[in-house]
């Protein structure tokens, strides 16, 4: 089996030309005397450079080079027409600019840098190194503090030709530039360092360099760096073979992952919100030129004196319109309004109510594993942590739900319907759950025939989740979930989750069922329906589908999810 560390390659391809030299003084120096001179277009070109306007920066070296009349121009238009072409992912262009900077002129160490890391890009390690060595001789020119990068892709140059020996010297040289204080680079070095005696099986060195680089990481504010820190300890339990820490590490890892994913739609939704505003705003503007053409008509017609009469009637009936279009507005201002405070009353409801149990249930356990730890009964401590962290996977559970269920009551979840293929969307979400339902030995069987159908994929996504962890929660022990899709007709695709858990009694079967109107004032909590049935029945009517459970007390629950299918 391969063994390879994944934050290695997150590191590789982010940190792009670490290193800052003491020749980048002398090229900043000598960039503004020139300008001094009253070069217009290397000024130009030099401007665009320091902005890191790298387009602009691009096209005027080009031309500025026409123009320069000595070397230390040419040197210095050829480094930022490099720089350049290497910011536009112009790697080879890249190349061609630096390496015609001159050697006899003051940025030659400069220059094999930059050779080097582009090298490393173009994944020519050989060459790589022989430019990075090169500027190893004449290091003393470079920053003490910034070496630590051009150590650093030394070391990869060498994982990647397998010299494990050389990588680990490397690494360890960049550990001795990082200042203590800089977290992000010790737990980065941490990592590689790891990944050099894993590649060579050394686990009892590698192991406590990884758990390091976990520990570091659990305290720092980076949320990629505990992603790939928790996915890598995951990856090591797993090859070490205690399933139960991987799961636990790959739970972890999974939360990340979430805080990514709803970091980056809160992203997305600030900026469509931005065009909102934007757009609102041009039609204000819009609306002011319609109002003062208005205007100059009336008085025009003022003027003119035989058409004031009815000038003046249109405008009372324009003023009329306004008016009920006002009232029209301010009346659905008050239905959203009661809307929303429906909404954020239920949602307190459920806080409340459903997260009271568990965060009691959390302090209950604490209080045990706290005795536990004292009496050091490592059985009992190790069912009460499980315990623990069941209890903190369903109120985590619980809060997906809120926040997909008020995303979705105000119109802020995006739903954009497009033509998928169903059986990749279903493997998707069923990879997610292979190692989670092992470690609780639940076997997961499906039956997979593809179809086309119009549908939300995300929302699709959160329906399929919230089934499947009804039907994890609810499994009496060891047991099986069988999930199958396919057409079912020219019109219908299907999509079934079939168990055998505990089933649903008959009387909360019919409730389930029953749910077809799901506005808010509709809702009664006393029924015993939970948010998560409330969300899929809304989401999966959104798409225009059809959701229905099948259940037997002690003999499992089987759910059919139908959705609009495309004739293929």
């Amino acid at each position: 089996m391969e063994r390879i560390s994944f934050y290695f390659f997150l590191f590789f391809f982010t940190n792009y030309l670490f290193s800052q030299v003491v020749e980048k003084e002398i090229f900043e120096i000598n960039s503004s005397k020139i300008c001094e001179t009253n070069k217009e277009i290397f000024c130009t070109a030099y401007s665009y450079y320091k902005n890191k306007q790298y387009d602009s920066s691009y096209v005027y070296s080009s031309k500025a080079l026409n123009f320069a009349n000595t070397q230390d121009e040419k040197d210095i238009l050829n480094y930022i027409l490099g720089v350049s072409a290497i910011r536009k992912r112009l790697l080879k262009k890249g190349l061609l600019s630096i390496s015609e900077i001159s050697d006899g002129g003051n940025y030659l160490n400069l220059k094999r840098l930059k050779i080097a890391r582009i090298y490393l890009s173009l994944k020519n390690y050989d060459k790589s190194l022989y430019y990075y060595l090169e500027w190893e001789k004449f290091k003393e020119r470079t920053k003490k503090s910034r070496g630590k990068g051009a150590y650093h892709n030394i070391g990869l140059c060498y994982i990647h030709k397998k010299k494990y020996a050389k990588a680990k010297e490397y690494f360890k040289k960049e550990f001795t530039l990082i200042p203590p204080k800089d977290t992000l680079a010790l737990v980065r070095a941490k990592m590689d360092l790891a990944n050099v005696y894993y590649n060579q099986y050394l686990d009892d060195e590698a192991i406590p360099l990884f758990e390091e680089a976990y520990t570091l990481a659990k305290s720092f504010s980076d949320i990629e760096l505990k992603q790939y820190t928790a996915k890598n300890m995951a990856v090591v339990e797993k090859n070490r073979k205690r399933y139960k820490e991987s799961v636990g590490y790959y739970i972890e890892y999974g939360k990340w992952k979430d805080s990514i994913g709803n970091r980056d739609r809160i992203w997305e939704l600030t900026e469509r919100d931005k065009k909102l505003a934007v757009a609102q705003k041009q039609q204000e503007i819009a609306v002011q030129d319609e109002k003062i053409k208005r205007q100059k008509v009336q008085r025009d017609g003022l003027i003119i004196g035989s058409s004031g009469l009815l000038l003046f009637i249109g405008f009372l009936g324009l003023f009329y319109r306004k008016l009920k279009k006002k009232n029209k507005l301010i009346t659905q201002q008050k239905e959203d309004l009661n809307v929303a405070n429906k909404t954020k009353d239920y949602l307190f409801s459920v806080v409340s109510h459903d997260l009271r149990s568990p965060i009691n249930t959390i302090r209950y356990q604490h209080e045990e594993l706290k005795n536990h730890i004292d009496n050091k009964d490592l059985v009992a401590i190790k069912e009460a942590t499980n315990a623990a962290i069941a209890v903190t996977n369903s109120t985590s559970h619980l809060l997906n739900n809120v926040l997909h269920w008020s995303l979705e009551q105000s119109n802020q979840l995006i739903f954009d319907q497009k033509e998928y293929a169903l059986r990749p969307m279903v493997q998707h979400v069923l990879h997610d759950y292979t190692i989670l339902v092992e470690a609780k030995s639940i076997r997961i069987e499906s039956d997979l025939k593809n179809a086309l159908v119009k549908a939300d994929k995300e929302s699709l996504k959160i329906v399929l989740r919230n089934l499947l962890d009804n039907a994890v929660k609810y499994m009496n022990g060891a047991g099986e979930i069988k999930v199958t899709s396919g057409v079912k007709s020219e019109t219908e695709a299907f999509i079934s989750i079939e168990d055998t858990g505990v089933g649903i009694p008959k009387d909360r079967l019919m409730k389930i069922n029953a749910l077809k109107d799901l506005s808010i004032d509709k809702i009664d909590r006393s029924e015993g329906v939970g948010l998560g049935l409330i969300l899929c029945q809304t989401l999966i009517k959104k798409n225009n589908g059809t959701l229905t459970f099948d259940s037997e007390v002690g003999k499992g629950t089987k759910i059919t999810i139908l959705l609009p299918s495309i004739p293929v």
